[in-house]
């Protein structure tokens, strides 16, 4: 069946896309104006060069298609991946929701380390296959471990050196644990990060939170060729979070 808004086939599972994934992956040509913008928004902002400034006028750099492709968020033929397909289906909530992500991103108080560890804790909890596989890797080029990857994956604290990134880690771990934090962490949290920082750590993990719902509504996994990521059991009588 042809979607009579976008073009697409929507009974049919997109080409080089997981089989079960809900929404096809929309073709750059297929897109009107409104998912124009976001789509160039997304591939011509900084997501290409990690903390780079965006291309002026928003347009895509040359050779940003190939980064796209390399970072895993772009097909062969243009397609988004991950949750950025889905922005373009509503470029009324997409663009607000793709610029919220940029900011947090690369506009926030946290080292590229900082941020990646709070990332990996919501990713690893909501046992979000496409959010760890895109960040595992940003994890690393941020200096990220093996072993301290490790330890995100299975729910485990790692070892950190440095109390900013301890504390951020335990922030992180309560808040998709318990949608709260406790007092003690809380003044901790206050009184080494500031309050400016905390209300972006908040909102990091509220937003990673909500793009890991949204892959597992519409059933996004890795991109084709890619390994998913190993989760631990869950624990006797427990149940994953995908189940």
């Amino acid at each position: 069946m042809i979607d009579p808004v976008s073009g697409e086939h929507v009974n049919d599972p997109p080409r080089n896309g997981p089989p079960s994934a809900r929404l096809p992956l929309l073709s750059p040509a297929s897109l009107g104006a409104e998912q124009q913008a976001v789509y160039e928004a997304l591939t011509g902002g900084p997501r290409m060069d990690g903390d780079a400034a965006p291309a002026a006028g928003g347009d895509a750099p040359p050779g940003s298609r190939a980064k796209a492709r390399a970072l895993g968020f772009m097909d062969d033929e243009g397609r988004l991946l991950g949750p950025f397909n889905a922005m373009l289906y509503s470029p009324a909530v997409g663009m607000p929701l793709q610029d919220l992500g940029a900011a947090l991103r690369f506009r926030t108080a946290f080292t590229k380390r900082e941020r990646e560890i709070a990332t990996l804790v919501v990713a690893a909890h909501l046992r979000s296959d496409y959010e760890w596989y895109a960040h595992e890797r940003l994890g690393r080029r941020a200096g990220l471990r093996e072993d301290e990857l490790d330890a995100l994956r299975e729910g485990r604290a790692p070892m950190l050196a440095d109390a900013r990134e301890r504390l951020v880690h335990e922030a992180a771990r309560q808040l998709v644990a318990e949608n709260d934090l406790a007092d003690a962490v809380y003044t901790e949290a206050v009184a080494t990060l500031g309050r400016p920082a905390l209300v972006e750590l908040v909102t990091l993990v509220g937003y990673y939170a909500a793009l890991a719902t949204q892959l597992r509504v519409f059933r996004v996994g890795v991109p084709d060729g890619e390994p998913a990521p190993h989760w631990p059991e869950p624990a006797a009588g427990g149940r994953a979070p995908d189940e």
